[in-house]
């Protein structure tokens, strides 16, 4: 299977959280991939969440709701473990759908509101850092 190269940034579309034109940073030194939620309840064994950060217009969503979700350990690059809720969705890169595990994270502070790890990379995509929205700019052609 030949590997399709993505850049170091993108923007991606995740249509089960309804998010389109999404910034995303490939972060090879992580492990699992996250997406900042800005709200989170558990409540009757469902998890509620809302996706919206201030600096991202397209980042935004209505309640999304999960039946089916676990937790994980994350360890930062500091060493500093934190356990969050994991969920499962799709993503589109290059006009293909795939499955994805994310974490769900606080990253308001942060430029990108979603990180794409190695577990989601790894057989799929090479990452070459001198390169900027591959999957973006191949949609609109």
């Amino acid at each position: 299977m030949t590997k399709k190269i993505l850049g170091r940034v993108d923007k991606i579309d995740f249509p089960e959280l309804k998010l389109y034109t999404i910034d995303v940073k490939m972060d090879t030194g992580a492990y699992t991939s996250a997406i900042h939620c800005s709200k989170i309840r558990e409540e009757n064994n469902k998890l509620y969440c809302i996706f919206e950060s201030k600096g991202h217009p397209n980042f935004k969503s209505d309640e999304v709701v999960f039946d089916n979700y676990t937790y994980t350990d994350v360890k930062s690059s500091n060493g500093y473990k934190e356990n969050r809720y994991k969920i499962k969705t799709t993503v589109v890169f290059f006009e293909k759908t795939y499955k994805i595990n994310l974490t769900l994270s606080t990253r308001d502070d942060m430029k990108f509101p979603v990180l794409i790890g190695r577990q989601f990379l790894s057989k799929k995509f090479l990452v070459d850092v001198d390169l900027e929205n591959q999957s973006f700019n191949q949609i609109n052609k």
